[in-house]
């Protein structure tokens, strides 16, 4: 049986805590690991590590409440040989409704790999590699044109296309969200909550975009304008493009989960008899909304950031 080193994460002044979690992951080795064991759910943590250490990481629950949750952290393995999921559908976008039919998430989570997600959802990997062989050599879309787009191109794409469309729904989607509750609130308690988490979504999203085109998106252009035009790397605040690239990617995930979490509560957005109109346009649209949100995180998780941190290299490369 596999041992472990245990941290009682409640046995620490609040201070050290996460200090001395991160100590501890850091002086891991490749596929080792350690348990933390705390009186609440270290959800924070999670998305913490995320935005600091990337997708260096993988996080199971080994106890969940409701007194004490086990958490196991383990260092992941470099994966050689196979493809990652954003890599698969970078690749052909058309795979990614495969992944979508089986709950496999190609946005938030691509840089998993399909057997390490099959394995921890309990997902037969045949029958998904089988799926996503069917659409092989078939003929593809224009969505593979996103690869050869011009980085500055491509960011003001995903400005006026999706931060455009999550300017424009949001303030309606949370108007009727809550207009929904407020009726249907007391037969359908559900929709109390939906109008909470997605509420939250939407604010944490305005603030996510603003942070992207203040900042973000416009030292990308800048590594570009160097790449094409000359000069010297730029520099910031946050040191490389990778430690903002990593937040967001943090927060991505996070309104993911949101919005996965109100689909699990709708049971897919499944209708009670007695919805009216209103009812009827709030899934409508949370549904399309969801959609969106994966086809914009894709782009800039598994398309547009690759890109940025690779011309940053190349610029520092050059730079001797």
């Amino acid at each position: 049986m596999e041992t472990m080193n245990t941290l009682n994460v409640t046995a620490l002044e609040p201070r050290l805590k996460h200090p001395k979690i991160f100590e501890m992951y850091d002086g891991l080795n490749p596929g080792q690991a350690f348990v933390i064991e705390n009186d609440h759910d270290p959800k924070p943590l999670y998305y913490q590590f995320l935005a600091e250490r990337g997708q260096t990481f993988s996080w199971d629950y080994l106890e969940n409440g409701p007194e004490i949750w086990k958490v196991k952290i383990a260092k992941k393995e470099a994966q050689a040989n196979e493809e990652t999921i954003g890599e698969i559908v970078t690749k052909d976008y058309r795979k990614a409704q495969v992944f979508k039919r089986f709950g496999i998430d190609f946005c938030c989570g691509g840089k998993k790999t399909v057997s390490e997600v099959c394995e921890k959802k309990g997902i037969d990997a045949l029958e998904v590699q089988g799926a996503l062989a069917l659409l092989t050599g078939e003929t593809s879309t224009t969505e593979n044109d996103y690869l050869r787009w011009d980085i500055g191109f491509l960011t003001d794409f995903i400005i006026n296309t999706h931060h455009q469309y999550v300017k424009e729904n949001t303030p309606f989607i949370m108007e009727l969200a809550n207009k929904v509750a407020k009726v249907h609130g007391g037969q359908h308690p559900e929709t109390l909550r939906i109008a909470q988490i997605f509420c939250q979504v939407g604010a944490d999203l305005m603030l996510h975009m603003s942070k992207e085109e203040r900042i973000l998106f416009p030292f990308i252009k800048e590594l570009v304008a160097v790449q094409h035009q000359g000069g010297s790397v730029p520099t910031s605040a946050f040191g490389k493009v990778s430690n903002p690239i990593q937040m967001m990617e943090s927060e991505h995930e996070q309104a993911g989960e949101a919005l996965q979490t109100i689909r699990e509560i709708t049971n897919n957005f499944t209708l009670p008899p007695d919805a009216c109109n209103s009812y009827t346009i709030l899934y409508k649209k949370l549904d399309e909304y969801e959609n969106d949100l994966h086809r914009h995180v894709h782009l800039e998780n598994n398309v547009l950031f690759p890109k940025a941190i690779a011309v940053e290299k190349a610029l520092q490369v050059a730079a001797g």
